[in-house]
């Protein structure tokens, strides 16, 4: 197959552009910082505090995790049906559309979440945000095979990433600029008067950048061609799942397929707990003041972007399973350094911040493109992706309910890293035990 033109590369690429602030802004940075302000006691003394949810006591910042992975939980259970569907009738633009619009919609609604005694609408929204998300990247993802050669996968699946860190950064300055001068939308910094104004505003600024270039991506992408035949009017859910059938049936034959999946299985798990859960453990474990983690996130974003080319460029030179092996081993020593690191260390958070960024793009780039690259040829594309995506949330769900968990369990984030650690350590065994199989095939 041949790659697509320039305007389809740019527009799926902008889709990332469009869908990475809701990474950035809602997951990374500016809201898990405030919700754990309007759930806490206003008391840095303690790290832990507790809120009521649904007739129990939790500690706040698990059950931040525990939300996120409830959403992961659903994305998990509907996306196979949702994909295979897709790839049957050939409408997986509309799935896209659908899921974007309802994420984006959520994040707009964050705004209403101003205080403990709208929890609920906090809680509501971004689960439904992480929902739409997540799945609207099973379809986007899908497309990666599609549109471009298998040569040609790693540096079009880089430069999808790297649209996402260049739009996320763009917007999360604008949201910088809010925090620091909440004059600017009728909020007041005043010594002494709290405002939740200015963070609130960028949640709404978030709605509609993602909904806004993710209208104009969708206009470049083009129509899938239907993998399936017939009337899918009666038979909906029979056929979807059929067609998921279709895809464990070849995977059952795909040895090197199945060991990388369960390789990512693993060091997934760890990579997007690390990403979804730094902000509140830098927060509340290590006590960095909101303008610090936020500059912390920066730094991330932008060594992200070099980051993601350069493992690319080692994934040509020593091959995809040795680059993913290296990223892996330096999340090990990410999780020993964020494990040691003492409380209010704002230079040595900085630093562990740069050492993220240069692996998370990469990681994430690779290991799609790496995917793409172990399928067969096939229509499917959709169906085999969400296989890829049911891997991952069920990572994040563990990876997520188990930082949670042990947070609740020892009142302590930093006995939650090492559990981190000891995940990226047996999946840096199983890719290992991937490559041996790679050399034999």
């Amino acid at each position: 197959m041949q790659t697509a033109s320039k305007k389809v590369i740019n527009g799926w690429a902008m889709y990332d552009w469009a869908n990475s602030v809701y990474n950035l802004v809602i997951t990374s940075t500016i809201f898990p910082a405030y919700f754990e302000s309007i759930t806490g006691d206003g008391n840095d003394a303690t790290t832990s505090d507790t809120v009521h949810f649904l007739g129990r006591d939790f500690v706040n910042t698990a059950l931040y995790n525990y939300a996120l992975a409830f959403a992961m939980l659903i994305v998990a259970i509907i996306s196979p049906l949702l994909s295979s569907i897709a790839d049957y009738k050939g409408n997986k633009k509309s799935f896209l559309n659908f899921f974007l619009t309802i994420g984006s919609i959520s994040c707009a609604a964050l705004y209403f979440f101003t205080n403990s005694a709208t929890l609920y609408i906090g809680i509501a929204c971004m689960i439904i945000a992480c929902i739409g998300f997540w799945a609207s990247l099973v379809y986007y993802n899908s497309y990666l095979p599609e549109i471009a050669a298998p040569e040609d996968r790693d540096r079009v699946s880089a430069k999808g990433f790297t649209y996402g860190y260049i739009g996320s950064v763009i917007l999360q300055v604008i949201c910088f600029v809010l925090v620091f001068f909440p004059g600017i939308v009728g909020g007041s910094d005043e010594k002494g008067h709290t405002t939740t104004i200015q963070f609130r505003v960028g949640f709404l600024l978030v709605g509609v950048w993602w909904w806004g270039f993710g209208q104009f991506s969708l206009s470049r992408l083009p129509r899938p061609a239907a993998a399936g035949t017939g009337d899918l009017k009666h038979h909906i859910l029979s056929k979807g799942y059929r067609e998921l059938q279709k895809v464990w049936n070849q995977l059952k034959h795909l040895r090197l397929l199945k060991r990388f999946l369960l390789a990512f299985f693993f060091y997934n798990m760890g990579v997007q707990t690390v990403m979804l859960a730094a902000t509140l453990y830098g927060k509340s474990e290590l006590q960095i003041p909101v303008n610090n983690l936020i500059i912390a996130i920066l730094i991330i974003q932008l060594i992200a972007i070099p980051g993601a080319y350069v493992i690319s460029w080692l994934s040509k030179m020593i091959g995809n399973m040795k680059a993913l092996m290296s990223c892996v081993a330096v999340w090990i020593f990410v999780c020993i350094m964020g494990y040691m690191l003492p409380r209010g260390g704002i230079y040595e958070f900085y630093i562990l911040a740069t050492l993220v960024g240069f692996v998370m793009g990469g990681i994430q780039s690779l290991s799609r493109s790496t995917y793409s690259k172990l399928m067969p040829e096939t229509k499917d594309t959709a169906s085999f992706f969400s296989f890829y995506d049911v891997t991952e949330k069920i990572s994040i769900v563990i990876g997520m309910f188990s930082f949670g968990f042990i947070n609740e369990l020892t009142g302590s984030q930093r006995d939650s890293v090492l559990a981190l650690m000891v995940f990226f350590i047996i999946g840096l065994l199983l890719l290992l035990y991937t490559r041996m199989a790679e050399d034999k095939a």
